[in-house]
């Protein structure tokens, strides 16, 4: 059982509405959150392990800047070539008794990460994964899933893929504060991008989106480059903790201090839901997160 240390976090621009109403109206019942899939891409680099991060729009319970992600969909119930792990095994990697609600996180995951970058998590067969998905065509089929002109695995179906959830790692479930209005219970997951594909980002809707190294981000963490450099009303002069969830500031975080890729991926997670809190800090409202000490890429394990 690993130690669990008390880390105080900024509270986000846009919570600070929702935050003092909170208190000011004394705690009420939280809003019910939404179930959420979300896919920390990886890539090795000579200055450590890069990970893809975009802008959303809004006010996203997944942050101004965050990793490819959002709310599941009903189509993600539908029938749908399955390779790799069962429903039943995922469900026990997350530590979960509900099998559907585990498979529609997985297809959840594929398919968010396939309309937001493009990158395609699926394939004939295990030995093989669909290459080229940067062409005309498929940005025309990740327009027709975002908008829900088509379903996600009717484009797949159509296609004769599968998807490929052995690609996919489970990492950690956050859990949006109870004071926010829109709430997220996310499962993040991991993957790395399969050989001759390319993330980019929506014709229709991307804004900002690239491969950053997380040693540089977390680096710079306490500087405005990264909002300065997406350039949005909501990201010009802000911090990381002003434009990130903890939770992704956190795993970003594992991320710069991990020996690669592979060390990252193979290290063993124990599921647990982490919630921030909000806490008044001599009179700054702060959000709190009990949070593993550990680090991926040494050998505890990390919950």
């Amino acid at each position: 059982m690993p130690h669990l240390a008390r880390r105080l976090f900024v509270l986000p621009p846009d919570l600070e509405g929702a935050a003092r109403s909170w208190l000011e109206h004394g705690e009420r019942t939280p809003r019910k959150p939404r179930f959420a899939s979300s896919v920390v891409l990886l890539r090795d680099s000579p200055t450590g392990l890069e990970t893809w991060l975009g802008y959303r729009p809004g006010e996203s319970p997944l942050g101004v800047v965050a990793f490819p992600g959002g709310s599941l969909d009903a189509s993600d119930d539908d029938a749908v070539g399955w390779l790799g792990p069962s429903p039943q095994h995922w469900a026990e990697q997350m530590g979960t008794d509900d099998v559907g609600l585990a498979r529609r996180h997985v297809v959840g995951a594929v398919r968010e990460l396939f309309e937001e970058t493009g990158v395609l998590l699926a394939g004939p067969d295990l030995s093989s994964t669909v290459e080229a998905t940067s062409t005309a065509e498929w940005m025309k089929a990740r327009e027709a899933v975002a908008s829900q002109e088509k379903s996600f695995t009717e484009e797949l179906a159509k296609r004769g893929l599968s998807l490929r959830t052995d690609l996919l790692k489970p990492l950690v479930n956050w859990l949006s504060p109870d004071f926010a209005h829109r709430r997220f219970n996310t499962r993040y997951f991991a993957a790395t991008v399969p050989m001759n594909q390319q993330p980019s980002i929506l014709e229709s809707k991307g804004v900002w989106g690239r491969w950053v190294c997380a040693t540089k981000v977390i680096a710079e963490r306490d500087t405005t480059v990264l909002g300065d450099e997406v350039g949005q009303d909501n990201t010009v002069g802000l911090t990381l903790g002003q434009l990130m969830v903890p939770g992704s500031e956190i795993m970003l975080e594992k991320m710069a201090k991990a020996n690669g890729c592979i060390a990252y991926l193979s290290y063993k997670r124990t599921p647990h839901v982490y919630q921030p809190r909000l806490v008044d800090e001599n009179g700054t409202l702060m959000l709190e997160v009990e949070a593993a000490k550990t680090v991926a890429g040494e050998p505890q394990r990390e919950r």
